[in-house]
């Protein structure tokens, strides 16, 4: 039996871990998965059910958040996994990772062929781990509004800060993609300023205190100089996450008019292969500090 308010979250990364620990917050009950048990401990601890597969997650579950890392482990989970198949009868599923574009397309495609009643919610975020700890990201959301609003938009506003409504499912995945591209061009120029300002002697504090108050100063700027200043890349969005959004972009888009998208994208790999891979993409700064120094 499901209800309303019955939950299975699959994936615990930061984002899937964050959502879920919200929900239980919230009231709701969350059962959730993942390839490693160990991450839903703390879950389990306040209240969450651990279940031992994807389709045991999912039987009683009125909606289904999917937060896993591509279109690859995703299929996997959902159709290999059986979780698509074990899913109750007009239940919700809202995909919330960042796939692609033609990703999102097969696996609507894919799960419209195989489950005609189940509603697919494409529901990717902008934000990090923070935000998200925190219920402040934004959710880029498109599929059947009016079908899904009696399940989704409780969630969604747990999880949330707001909610973009953009059109037919596969609309979010495509502003997951704009949007991302910005961030990482955003923090490249972020880091490539960090580097000039020491050049010139000046501290990230002293670049900043020019910037705060005026129109060029972002709270993701300073959270971003922070970093570089302490040196201390926790990952909010992990390096290797921050290059697959740069090809999943240049893929999506037009690559002869994304020159330098392409030429960060380049450069993060060089970064991932370096060893920065699982640091926040603000290391990028010191990537570019060590490539000085050869």
């Amino acid at each position: 039996m499901s209800d309303s308010r019955s939950v299975a979250v699959l994936g615990l990364g930061a984002m899937g871990h964050a959502f879920a620990a919200n929900l239980l917050k919230a009231d709701f009950d969350v059962t959730v998965w993942n390839r490693s048990a160990d991450k839903a401990e703390d879950l389990v601890e306040v209240g969450a059910r651990l279940a031992d597969s994807p389709a045991d997650a999912v039987a009683r579950a009125q909606a289904v958040i999917l937060m896993l890392p591509d279109l690859a482990v995703t299929r996997d989970v959902l159709l290999g996994g059986g979780a698509l198949a074990a899913m109750p009868a007009s239940a919700t599923l809202i995909q919330m990772g960042t796939l692609g574009v033609a990703e999102t397309d097969r696996l609507i495609a894919e799960t419209g062929d195989a489950r005609d009643d189940v509603v697919f919610i494409d529901a990717p975020v902008s934000g990090t781990k923070a935000p998200a700890e925190q219920g402040k990201i934004a959710i880029l959301a498109s599929g059947d509004r009016e079908r899904a609003a009696a399940v989704v938009e409780p969630i969604f506003d747990v999880l949330g800060k707001q909610t973009h409504w953009l059109g037919q499912a596969g609309q979010g995945a495509r502003m997951k993609i704009v949007v991302n591209a910005w961030l990482v061009s955003m923090m490249q120029g972020i880091a490539e300023t960090a580097h000039l300002a020491d050049t010139l002697g000046f501290t990230t504090d002293d670049l900043w205190q020019v910037l705060d108050g005026g129109p060029l100063a972002t709270p993701y700027m300073k959270l971003k100089l922070d970093m570089i200043a302490s040196g201390d890349f926790d990952p909010q969005m992990a390096m290797q996450w921050g290059l697959k959004d740069a090809g999943l972009a240049l893929e999506a888009g037009d690559g002869k008019a994304l020159p330098s998208l392409t030429q960060i994208r380049n450069l993060w790999s060089d970064a991932v292969s370096a060893g920065y891979g699982e640091e926040d993409i603000a290391s990028i700064h010191a990537y570019l500090e060590k490539y000085r120094h050869r």
